[in-house]
């Protein structure tokens, strides 16, 4: 098994810091997710906002009550339009991408820390360009919340970065993962944004009322687009191959795993007609 991880990863960096960093990676983030399928949910999606009140349902009580506690924690903070907030939360990752031609300029010319730096600005620019043109919005956002969000996506962004850096100078692996993680980027990008602007289609301006999406993959999983979202991410892993990547990306995928789940919960307890074959995040799957 350590023979094959080193043909597919670089060495681990000679930095303490980071190297820690990664091992905390994976824990934190599942226990996001776990977090998120128990109900303590982040204060800006519809788990927090939610009204179930024409379901008598206990599941949707409880969500009632676990909704109700997060508001009264979070009356006095600051709030902000949500568009801005989510601006706060892509924008200083995606600063950070441009940093890099400034900071490494002599590392443009590697290819795999080129096609990193540029797939990670492609991903925010995207994320910013839809909080611009394609999202619709019904409520504001705590500016503390989208300061920790921004914080984290610009630690997570800046560190993968830095992690490329360190490697530059080891031995490549044997088996070189990066136009297979360029390929995986894309298609992870193109049907993230895709879906994303399904679920904009779903509602009239001003209409507040959530509805079942529908389009795309939605037919078979909730949430087509944190599966594209973990595929963009294993592209970043793929094209870097180093360990930190590795666990943002895996990570990632227990958080949005556990956020899908919660996910679908919601949306059988705020709908009667939800269907039942619809899954979480893989179709046919889970």
């Amino acid at each position: 098994m350590e023979s094959i991880i080193l043909k597919l990863v670089f060495p681990p960096p000679p930095s303490i810091f980071l190297n820690t960093l990664s091992l905390i990676n994976i824990p934190s983030l599942a226990l996001g997710g776990l977090s998120e399928l128990r109900g303590n949910n982040m204060p800006y999606s519809k788990f927090f906002i939610t009204n179930n009140n024409n379901n008598n349902n206990v599941n949707a009580t409880n969500l009632q009550k676990q909704s109700s506690s997060q508001e009264k924690k979070t009356t006095e903070e600051v709030k902000v339009s949500s568009r801005l907030g989510m601006l706060i939360c892509y924008t200083p990752a995606f600063l950070a991408t441009l940093a890099f031609y400034l900071l490494f300029p002599q590392e443009s010319y590697s290819l795999r820390m080129l096609l990193l730096n540029l797939t990670l600005a492609l991903h925010f620019f995207k994320r910013i360009f839809e909080v611009l043109c394609v999202h619709k919005y019904s409520g504001n956002m705590g500016l503390k919340t989208a300061v920790i969000i921004g914080t984290g996506y610009l630690s997570s962004t800046a560190s993968m970065i830095y992690a490329q850096h360190l490697s530059q100078g080891l031995g490549e692996p044997t088996i070189d993962l990066k136009y297979i993680g360029s390929l995986l980027f894309l298609i992870g990008l193109s049907g993230n944004f895709y879906h994303h602007y399904l679920l904009s289609q779903l509602r009239e301006k001003g209409e507040k009322k959530y509805k079942i999406p529908k389009g795309g993959l939605f037919g078979l999983v909730i949430c087509p687009h944190y599966m594209f979202e973990i595929i963009e991410f294993l592209g970043f892993f793929f094209i870097s191959q180093t360990l930190h990547s590795f666990s943002i990306a895996i990570g990632t995928m227990f958080y949005l795993g556990g956020r899908s789940v919660a996910t679908r919960q919601w949306y059988l307890t705020k709908f009667e007609d939800f269907p039942q074959h619809v899954k979480a995040l893989i179709p046919y799957l889970f």
